[in-house]
């Protein structure tokens, strides 16, 4: 089948972009030079006159704290732009595959979040991704957190890289979550692609669960560097423009959950540090 990839300059794009490529079957990724999402026409125009079988939608605005400040272009790319991208797949008869994230949740549960709980928003980065996943009704959302992979920028690169520079690293551990490689997520997504599960909601995160301390220690660890020089800190002491939910943790209700996040750190490990190049170097 025919698949189209938008946002294709992103982390998770770039795999997805390789495990369809080893099925052989055709696929084109798109980065905002080449099909900007924030033009309507260009982008309905588009999928009609290409008629993907599928689209995974990878374009998003991922700057959080950014959002504060600029919420209408925020929900210009994360939620007006997922409505017509919506619409464009009706009319191709194309399956959407919509990338979500558990910021449309407030944080507050004491037990990760199932797919079908209400979302509660604390952030305008999350009231755009929940806009989206509305838009997006009637397709396959996949919500997923703590993304981490080789193309992009992400916690692990920038532990490797204070790791190198500092010697010591304040790091948060009052916020739970379960980092995910952007691998297995891509896995999951084609898989889920060519399923004939019916469309909806679905939660797409590595088992387990962690803090960012001690995923933070993890990669320590993993670098060969003393984990002690990871310093725990509240919430409260790193101050951010956006409000980050102190749950992240997403249920896989509906799929098995991928596989454990210190496995899938283990397994992607080889490719982060080649990809960081010599400020892998522990200090």
């Amino acid at each position: 089948m025919r698949w189209l990839i938008t946002g294709g300059g992103g982390m998770l794009a770039a795999d997805v972009l390789e495990r369809i490529a080893v099925t052989g079957e055709p696929v084109l990724a798109l980065t905002r030079a080449d099909l900007d999402v924030r033009d309507p026409r260009a982008l309905r125009d588009f999928v009609c006159a290409y008629r993907p079988r599928v689209v995974v939608n990878c374009a998003a605005w991922t700057a959080v704290d950014e959002a504060e400040k600029h919420e209408d272009e925020a929900m210009t790319v994360n939620g007006r732009a997922v409505e017509v991208l919506a619409d464009a797949c009706v009319r191709a008869g194309a399956r959407l595959i919509h990338l979500s994230t558990d910021y449309v949740f407030d944080g507050n549960a004491a037990l990760p979040y199932r797919e079908d709980d209400v979302p509660n928003p604390v952030n305008a980065y999350g009231r755009s991704k929940l806009a989206g996943e509305v838009a997006a009704a009637g397709h396959y959302v996949v919500r997923t957190a703590w993304l981490y992979g080789a193309a992009g920028r992400n916690f692990v690169r920038t532990m490797i890289r204070l790791a190198g520079e500092r010697d010591t690293v304040g790091v948060v551990a009052d916020q739970r979550g379960q980092p995910t490689w952007t691998v297995d997520l891509a896995d999951y997504i084609v898989r889920l692609a060519q399923s004939d599960l019916s469309p909806g909601i679905y939660h797409g995160t590595s088992a387990g669960e962690t803090t960012w301390y001690g995923f933070a220690r993890e990669i320590f660890t993993l670098l060969g560097a003393d984990p002690d020089r990871v310093r725990p800190i509240a919430t409260a002491d790193y101050p951010m423009p956006a409000q980050r939910p102190a749950n992240s943790l997403l249920a896989c209700t509906r799929n098995e959950p991928l596989r454990p996040w210190r496995e899938a750190l283990h397994a992607a490990w080889p490719v982060l540090v080649t990809k960081a190049g010599p400020q892998c170097s522990p200090a």
